[in-house]
């Protein structure tokens, strides 16, 4: 394995085996069973891809698309059915909540039990101890037994501890989402700054997390690559995949040929034209300094549209959001809008001054 590749994924299948009845599954573990007498269940299917060193890989998909059984795999906790999986360097990962600890144990104790599962001598895990415990924020707790905690609790101590154990290698497994804003913040902070020197397997809901994070996604659809690239790109086309008519507009006729295959909706209404204009009533192709601006949206309804809403966010190149306005509460009283009917809407506010 090349020194270059911290994860390689060959031909990686999972097959379980689903059974009527426990007694079922009984005898088949004491004299073997028929295929017949048990339901096979392929989790996932002849994966392949790898993960260069330093690199941020995203995971996205639908839950049960075998995010989390790919994951286990690559950790070690779980064994493919077929194919194999190599990863050159240390791994740490935080993946089902409260993995790994154990529930009678105090917060501390589980602290010097999952370090020294990582490598970590006492000495390495008392030095780290009060860094572990500013990072993870719990106070007193870390003296009582974990059973006691909350699930945001868990993943503050759980993060903590894989932040200070040298990892070449971080696998985060949604782990995230039960935290609270704070908390999330800084873990993402964290990350961004592991990205320096390590190499992340990041799973995630949140496509916008994996666009500010991950330099490439890979897009898991029933256990099977659907789509990987940059991380921009196949988080798009997974989005557009909630509109499975987004080929085709009000009428039924195919769109795909004149339009990007990215752009999805129920084609009940269309974007016509969109434009930023200084405060002259100039198109606005460059940003010097904060100014104010109009951004004018011209739509065509394709069918009767009631409680219309016309919107825009400005974002980064990454696709976070940095702000935006609606037609909510600019506009009311506007009800309805006839099939065919086109409507222009006008923001006008202050566009600030931004970064290059």
């Amino acid at each position: 394995m090349s020194s270059d590749v911290a994860i390689r994924v060959e031909g990686v299948a999972k097959r379980y085996r689903i059974f009527a009845r426990p007694f079922d599954r009984l005898l088949h573990q004491l004299f073997g069973l028929r295929e017949a007498r048990c339901q096979p269940f392929d989790a996932l299917h002849a994966l392949s891809f790898g993960v260069g060193r330093g690199e941020t890989l995203g995971v996205i998909g639908r839950n049960g698309a075998g995010k989390t059984t790919l994951l286990q795999i690559i950790c070690g906790t779980l064994t493919p059915s077929v194919g194999e999986v190599a990863v050159n360097g240390r791994v740490a990962a935080l993946l089902e909540l409260g993995a790994g600890f154990n529930p009678e144990f105090t917060g501390r104790e589980n602290v010097y039990m999952n370090a020294a599962i990582y490598g970590l001598d006492r000495a390495e895990i008392e030095r780290a101890m009060p860094s572990i415990l500013a990072f993870a924020e719990i106070g007193d707790f870390i003296d009582h037994p974990v059973k006691t905690y909350s699930s945001g609790m868990f993943v503050r101590l759980a993060f903590a501890v894989i932040a200070h154990v040298r990892a070449d290698i971080l696998i985060i497994d949604e782990a995230l989402a039960v935290g609270d804003v704070y908390f999330t913040q800084k873990c993402m902070r964290f990350l961004k700054r592991f990205k320096d020197s390590g190499t992340l397997v990041f799973v995630s809901h949140d496509v916008n997390s994996v666009i500010n994070l991950c330099d490439r996604a890979i897009w898991l659809d029933r256990g099977r690559i659907a789509r990987q690239g940059p991380a921009k790109e196949v988080c798009e086309a997974y989005l557009g995949s909630f509109y499975p008519d987004s080929d085709t507009d009000a009428s039924g006729a195919n769109i795909a040929g004149s339009r990007a295959r990215e752009e999805f909706g129920t084609g009940r209404a269309r974007i016509e034209k969109a434009e930023l204009l200084d405060a002259a009533g100039r198109p606005l192709t460059l940003l010097l300094a904060a100014q104010p601006v109009q951004l004018r949206v011209r739509c065509r309804a394709g069918e009767d549209i009631h409680d219309p809403i016309v919107g825009f966010f400005v974002k980064d190149r990454l696709g976070q959001y940095l702000f935006g306005e609606n037609s909510l509460k600019l506009l009311p009283g506007w009800t309805r809008v006839a099939a065919g009917a086109s409507v222009e809407v006008r923001f006008t506010f202050r566009m600030p001054h931004l970064a290059s």
